[in-house]
């Protein structure tokens, strides 16, 4: 199949497919006389697994991680579990951010008095906040102030692609 019927099988769009390639977590496809991509069923079953570990808000570094021990299936699984681990840990932790930074929301809302812009309560908190914060520097390590969606650290070292890619999250 060519990577248009791919894109359609696996429900995801060819310049993230391109993308996934560039990455080396889908491997290369083979070429027709005219160069097109030919494209088969290992490659829907490999794109499935890519879009599922996506779904679970994994980097492509743990993906990456991930697709070298399911391709060498006689190795450990304690490493799968450490990388796993690490991830739930991550997971763990943006709960507790996302629910301090609803908790900031909802005391941000509560400050509105329905009047006017000119006297808006939230619009005043938001200013007050963002200048207390640029006073007090914080590390930009810390708080969900700083957080950026997908990334978080490696098994083995820090993330390769931070967090990103081009297209629509498969």
């Amino acid at each position: 199949m060519k990577i248009g019927e791919l894109a359609k099988t696996a429900q995801t769009q060819t310049e993230t497919i391109r993308y996934y390639e560039r990455e080396g977590l889908l491997p290369e496809a083979a070429r027709t006389d005219a160069n097109y991509r030919i494209y088969d069923e290992s490659h829907v079953q490999r794109l499935a697994f890519i879009r599922h570990c996506r779904s679970l808000d994994m980097t492509l570094a743990e993906i990456r991680t991930l697709l070298e021990f399911k391709d060498a299936p006689a190795g450990s699984c304690a490493d799968v579990n450490t990388l796993l681990d690490e991830h739930i840990s991550h997971v763990a932790t943006r709960i507790r951010e996302l629910k301090a930074l609803e908790k900031d929301l909802k005391l941000l809302r509560e400050q509105c008095a329905s009047g006017g812009a000119g006297d808006c309560g939230i619009l005043s908190g938001l200013e007050k906040a963002a200048l207390q914060q640029s006073r007090h520097r914080t590390p930009v390590s810390k708080g969900h102030a700083a957080h950026i969606h997908g990334t978080h650290p490696q098994v083995g070292g820090p993330a390769k692609e931070g967090g990103t890619q081009p297209a629509k999250k498969a």
